[in-house]
């Protein structure tokens, strides 16, 4: 959603605008360095087909997936901010098997991942979870101090093309895969960045909790990107220039 993105546009001198595919990209420089911001569009197919044209194109050394998500842990409210740690596959499991006519337990239910090619075993390879680039990680960590909207926690992003709006299947969410938040892009870009070898952090604000009756907050998406700009800036100031 342009909320997500304009002001990341905005903080780039220099720019270019390019439409591939569908997909809209800003090309610009921050800080002297250059960096494109990408609007992959809702969802994980989107979002996936929109991270791997730009690695075609631009070639980038890192990637952040950023923007807004529902919460799923209680300890989590409005404009407090998820690093992704890690990120899940929330929709990507398997039911355990039963009889025409038992009903349906939604709970009765494994993981089951999703596929990334790995230069190690040279194939793709189903994993259930992605880690965050721990570099990354910690340059997003260093900046913390820098946020006065909310919290800025380390936590498991999830991600799927679902809405959830039942409370108990938010908590059930949490309690499977100790989920904080939920959205539809950030998995599909770690498994594209994985396929590529390109580090990779997902960063999510909460613009909603249905647990507290919290609905959606249009100003979450300026606060996160502010943020985020600081991230940016301390790794291309502590690695990318060192």
């Amino acid at each position: 959603m342009d909320i997500e993105m304009q002001d990341m546009v905005k903080a780039l001198t220099d720019t270019t605008e390019y439409t591939i595919g569908q997909w809209y990209y800003v090309a610009g420089q921050l800080d002297g360095y250059p960096v494109v911001v990408s609007r992959t569009e809702q969802g994980l197919a989107n979002a996936g087909a929109s991270t791997a044209l730009a690695m075609e194109y631009f070639n980038p050394v890192a990637v952040i997936n950023q923007g807004t998500s529902g919460g799923h842990d209680p300890e989590l409210h409005t404009f407090d901010i998820v690093l992704g740690e890690t990120t899940v596959p929330s929709a990507a499991w398997m039911t355990e098997a039963s009889a025409k006519g038992a009903g349906v337990d939604y709970k009765a239910m494994t993981m089951n991942g999703v596929y990334a090619y790995d230069k190690n075993q040279k194939t793709f390879v189903k994993e259930v979870k992605y880690p965050g680039d721990e570099t990354l990680l910690n340059c997003a960590q260093a900046v913390a101090e820098t946020y006065n909207k909310g919290k800025v926690v380390k936590g498991v992003i999830s991600s799927s093309d679902e809405w959830n709006n039942q409370i108990d299947r938010m908590l059930f969410l949490h309690e499977l895969n100790g989920s904080s938040c939920e959205e539809m892009e950030s998995n599909s870009v770690a498994q594209v960045c994985k396929t590529y070898d390109v580090p990779y952090l997902g960063i999510r604000i909460l613009s909603n909790t249905g647990i507290y009756g919290e609905d959606f907050n249009p100003e979450t998406g300026s606060a996160c990107q502010e943020y985020v700009l600081n991230v940016a800036k301390n790794y291309i100031q502590t690695v990318l220039n060192k």
